[in-house]
């Protein structure tokens, strides 16, 4: 009869003494201005060096870690970004925004959304309602006119859309960067005009500024912005 390991939900507590020694040489490596040799790397993580060595080839026969033939040094593997990519794949970027659309809320008093590129707008993907709002100014799915507002403008700023063709009806926000430095999403406040006049609408832009830097961060973006292309 096998015996089952008890479901606890929980990631065990005792570690792997290896795994941790492996993390750490990836770590070094990832500190390290270029390639490293075998003693170099021991000398970093404080390990002897035989059993660096033995971490090394593990690591290189699982991709992580490159050997670099004509040095005989060491940096780290493309399965790396690999495995990046595929957990940048996994992120939902509503769970992420919702806690700084909260935060937008409670700093501004007023709606915070959330939109993502559709096929021609902005739409409407999520959004948390200011307790100021008598009637709701947010809709899931609600597209948002490309050049008649914040959310449209950025989107004709940074998602590399054309402006709509023929004339544009005449009618009376920050954004989300990707990991390649690509328009990911835009996030934004509401409210009605006669609350946004001139010190609030500067006061609501700092936060929804750093709200959206946070947010980019969390989707793995690195500071740069993809060049757009004319």
């Amino acid at each position: 009869m096998s015996r089952a390991v008890p479901r606890t939900g929980q990631p065990a507590i005792r570690l792997v003494g290896s795994v941790q020694r492996a993390f750490a040489l990836v770590d070094v490596l990832a500190d390290a201005d270029g390639e490293l040799g075998t003693n170099e790397i021991a000398r970093r993580a404080g390990l002897n060096a035989s059993s660096v060595s033995r971490l090394l080839a593990t690591l290189v026969a699982g991709g992580l870690v490159e050997h670099v033939q004509e040095t005989g040094r060491y940096r780290l593997g493309h399965r790396l970004v690999e495995l990046g990519n595929v957990v940048l794949a996994r992120l939902d970027l509503r769970q992420i925004a919702r806690p700084h659309l909260h935060a937008l809320v409670e700093s501004t008093g007023e709606t915070a959304t959330l939109s993502a590129q559709g096929e021609r707008d902005a739409v409407t993907v999520d959004f948390v309602q200011s307790p100021a709002s008598v009637q709701g100014v947010a809709q899931l799915g609600r597209p948002s006119i490309s050049h008649a507002t914040a959310t449209g403008k950025v989107l004709l700023a940074f998602g590399r859309r054309a402006l709509p063709p023929g004339p544009l009806k005449a009618y009376t926000s920050a954004p989300i960067w990707g990991s390649n430095g690509e328009l990911a999403a835009i996030i934004g406040v509401q409210g009605p005009a006669t609350r946004f006049d001139g010190d609030a609408m500067e006061a609501a832009v700092e936060p929804l500024l750093a709200h959206a830097r946070d947010v980019s961060l969390e989707l793995g973006w690195t500071g740069l912005v993809r060049e757009r292309v004319r």
